[in-house]
This record gives C-alpha cells, structure tokens and sequence, in this order.
C-alpha cells in the first residue's frame, strides 16, 4: 500500500497542478490582477494598509474556494445549478424585505456571521443555469426555448432593480446573454429582441429612479451639471487623461490623493491606476485581462459537453462585460452605473464570486475526459 501511495504523489509541478485541477495560466493571469489591485489599493485608499490587508484575505478567501470548487465535476454543477438558482432567487426575495439599508438601496443581507450581496450569486448562477436548460435540448434553440431562458435571467434581474442596483442588472443580463447566444441563437430572434428591446426602452425609461436617469443625461452631456451630477465622470476624465503615455508613477497621482475624486478604491479605482501608470499601464492590464478572457474561451472550444461549452464561454464573456463596463464609464464612454474594475476595485463579495467563477472553469478544463483518437 505504502509503495502505490508514494507512487502516486504528485513529485513535479504539473503533476500537482492536474492533482489539484488548477490552471497554471489562468490562474498566474488571475494572481497578477489581485496583486495589482493590492498596489492600485493602496495608493487609491490613501495609503491605507487596513483597506489592503481586508482586500488581501477576501482574495484568499476566493482563492480558496476557487480551488476547492475546481475539484468538483462539472456534471456536479449541472445537476444543481437549477436548485443554487431558486435559492439565489430567496436570497434576493429576503433582501428586498431583510436585507440592510444605505444609500437609498437595499442590496446587502446580513446573516449574523457573514454580510454579503446575494445579487453577486445570480451572476453565476444565471449562466450556469441556462447551460444546464440546453443541455438535453436541441441546438439552436427554438423561440420557446428562447422565452423559457429569457424568464430564468427576467426573475433575478427584476428583483435586482427593485433594489436598486442597475450595474448588477446588467451584468446578470449580459451572462445569460452570452449563454443563449452562444446556444446558437438564430439571428432572426436576436433581431426580434433588439426591436422589441427599442420598443419597450420608453418603459425602461420612466421607470427609472431620478439618479439613474440623471446618470444618462451626465453620459450625454456631462458639462451640464459638472459640479453636481457630472463631477465623478468630469475628474475621471481629468485622471486618465493627465496620466498620458507613462503615468506619474505610483502613489503620484493627484485625483485622488488631493480628495478630487470620488470613490477612488471602488467605482472609479480604474481612474486612479490610468493617472499613475499611463496608457501604457492601461495596455498592460487590457492585456491581462484579454488573456483572461481568451484562456476562458479556449476551455470553452476544448469543452465536452454543451453544458461545459455554454457556461465556460459565458462566464469568460461575463468578465469580459466587468472590465469593458467599468472602464467605459469611468472613461465617459458609457453611463455609470456602478460595476466594479474586476480583480482590482475594493469589495468582498464581488471578488469571491468572480474567483469562483473561475474555480467553475478550472473544473471543466481539468476533468475532461481524453478521448481516443
């Protein structure tokens, strides 16, 4: 016995790595962006070590459970996905009627040992749950199945809204997007969503709060009001582009040292690293990230099963969205709508969620079965 045991420990790197079903590039590409983070942090949060130290074991905390969740079968996540799902969709009930107050919203649930936002788990689960509804099902889906899939992303984002949070809304929409889209859908039903997605934009309109609305105007012209509604975008702007081509370097940045900018380690923490590392900087991260997304896509294309294809590429699209969105509105290219910079913004819940994703995905790309060629 003892003989087989030592035989079969793990003696090299790569032998590890396949025992414990990590990714070496994803996840060298996913530490790079959290040690970053650590650094943009602290400059951004004033020098503080307690916004780094709190920020460093939430990223632990998401390591951890990444690479406990990579241990499981992906089939694991396609039986259960339907069942995390309606509890996803409790948790959001119980926070519009429990869940604690700031701001005007409502977005957070306190269970006595841990405070989190049960919002962040429907950007999981809503992908995770789609893949598994057409996994038995004919591909390209028919517009049955298009109505059916639509209402599993229509209940947590309605419930989202009504807290307010339009940012997560969003990014729940975008993850069961990518998942029908990439079920095949046909370009007909996609035209048929835009035209009645323009039809019904007067409705979304009137129905926003007085905020989100003043948040498109300031998108379409933020010189209207630059001291009140445009002053977060008018001195993010004035961050990046006083950065230019190097930046002046870290912890020189002026926004938000000099207490200019607002939210300067959450929402608009990208502004912060623009102005102190430069374009070139910027192009780093991009890069980065670009890898990210690419390696997802790749585990996506070596996926087995339509199950493990729809969620690898839906989830790797989703980070996606986290980083265009965000840098889009801190830029001015698009309105605010508060989703944090992915990896580098400060926030727990956020971070956990985003390394689990990744846990998903290391679970698919490492337990594929190899087939005889």
């Amino acid at each position: 016995m003892s003989t087989t045991t030592a035989h079969n420990r793990p003696t090299t790197l790569s032998q590890w790595l396949a025992h414990w079903h990590i990714d070496l590039q994803l996840l060298v590409a996913l530490l790079c962006c959290i040690l970053l983070g650590l650094f943009v942090l602290y400059s951004a949060s004033g020098r503080s070590t307690e916004i780094v130290i709190d920020q460093a074991v939430r990223a632990g905390i998401g390591l951890v459970a990444m690479i406990s969740l990579a241990q499981i079968p992906p089939h694991w996540y396609r039986v259960t996905a339907p069942w995390v799902y309606i509890v996803g969709v409790l948790l959001l009930v119980a926070t519009l009627v429990l869940g604690d107050a700031a701001m005007g919203a409502r977005r957070w649930l306190d269970l006595g040992v841990v405070r989190f936002q049960p919002s962040e788990i429907s950007k999981l689960v809503v992908p995770l749950t789609i893949a598994a509804f057409f996994h038995h099902r004919n591909l390209p889906p028919r517009l049955t199945d298009v109505i059916a899939a639509g209402a599993i992303v229509a209940v947590p984002v309605a419930l989202v809204v009504q807290q307010p949070d339009l940012g997560t809304a969003v990014l729940i929409v975008a993850g069961g997007g990518c998942a029908l889209f990439f079920a095949g859908l046909r370009w007909r039903i996609i035209l048929l969503l835009i035209v009645l997605a323009a039809a019904a934009a007067p409705l979304f309109w009137f129905n926003l709060h007085d905020y989100q609305q003043q948040r498109v105007l300031t998108f379409l012209n933020p010189a209207r009001d630059p001291l009140g509604a445009g002053y977060h975008i008018t001195q993010s702007k004035i961050a990046i582009g006083s950065g230019g081509v190097f930046g002046k370097g870290w912890l020189n940045g002026s926004q938000a040292h000099l207490n200019f900018l607002p939210e300067s380690d959450t929402d608009f923490v990208f502004a912060v690293y623009a102005e102190e590392n430069g374009l070139l900087g910027v192009l780093g991260l991009m890069a980065i990230y670009g890898f990210i997304v690419a390696r997802g896509l790749f585990i996506a294309v070596k996926s087995q099963d339509t199950f493990q294809r729809l969620t690898a590429s839906s989830l790797s699209l989703t980070f996606f969205f986290y980083a265009f969105v965000n840098m889009g509105m801190v830029a001015g290219l698009l309105p605010v709508v508060g989703v944090p910079l992915p990896l580098i913004s400060f926030g727990g819940t956020s971070m956990v969620m985003l390394l689990t994703s990744f846990g998903v995905l290391m679970s698919i790309h490492t337990h594929r079965k190899l087939l005889a060629t």
